[in-house]
């Protein structure tokens, strides 16, 4: 189900989600991050951390007190936005692990909803199919742009898992902020992720998706029909993004107006790509 709300955040606390991941959430709600960013740690002993969040004092030593005794073999990161990837450094600093992404951001400029942090930069570059390991666990990078060009989500094959980051959520639909956004590429990743046995997923923001290719479904739907809405708008005297957004985003809260607008140009720029 789209928009599924139905998620409580206890701040500060490493919690078990399932047998072989915990997750501990950032106090930094917003109508962007929903009730905080959601770092997942993989493992037991010897452990992954999966999107560190944030750069808040509280969250990084609320995590490094929690994993107390135990050593943190890799920092996982799924994109370059400040809700994910600022933490990564004083994780680093405090543990010694190396970080692992995709890349840099891919466009100097192209900020998204929750602004881009362009310094960085992973100590080991990760593809589509490379796999990093631990005791007991391993996790497979599938690059899945579209909500930023170095998007990355994690499967751990152990639980026919993945890591969303923010490609899949179910509190809400992504955002798509053009240039380093791109919509053509965001619903390829879908279809890719269509192909998959995912027996959950757990995005960075709010609780589990547990029917995977439904949702999926559901979301490539929801885009379609955004993308015919959009379409007939524009014969009509609306032809701004923000002019158009406004008619098809019927009773968005304020603050997402901006955020609506750069989808719909993101649709606007894929219709042309596409003819």
């Amino acid at each position: 189900m789209l928009n599924d709300r139905n998620f409580e955040a206890r701040y500060g606390i490493l919690e078990p989600v399932s047998p072989m991941i915990r997750r501990i959430i950032a106090r930094n709600p917003s109508p962007y991050t929903f009730h905080g960013t959601g770092t997942y740690v993989v493992g037991s002993g010897q452990v992954a951390v999966i999107d560190p969040g944030p750069l808040l004092d509280e969250h990084v030593d609320a995590l490094l007190a929690a994993l107390g005794g135990e050593i943190v073999t890799h920092i996982l990161i799924t994109h370059t936005h400040t809700d994910h990837s600022p933490a990564a450094a004083p994780l680093r600093a405090a543990t010694g692990a190396m970080t692992y992404g995709f890349g840099p951001h891919g466009t100097i400029g192209a900020t998204g909803e929750a602004g881009a942090d362009f310094d960085f930069k992973p100590d080991t570059v990760l593809r589509d199919g490379d796999v990093v390991r631990g005791p007991g666990w391993h996790l497979t990078a599938h690059h899945t742009p579209g909500h930023t060009s170095n998007h990355l989500c994690y499967a751990l094959a152990e639980e026919a898992a993945l890591f969303s980051g923010d490609h899949v959520m179910g509190w809400a639909t992504t955002v798509i902020v053009p240039p380093d956004g791109n919509m053509a590429q965001y619903m390829r990743s879908l279809d890719a992720l269509m192909q998959r046995d995912d027996a959950i997923y757990w995005p960075t923001h709010g609780g589990p998706i547990r029917d995977p290719k439904a949702h999926v479904s559901e979301l490539i739907g929801h885009r379609l029909r955004r993308r015919a809405q959009i379409v007939a708008v524009l014969s009509d005297k609306a032809k701004t993004p923000a002019e158009i957004a406004g008619a098809v985003y019927v009773g968005l809260h304020p603050r997402l107006r901006g955020a609506a607008a750069q989808s719909t140009l993101a649709h606007l720029i894929e219709l042309a790509e596409t003819g």
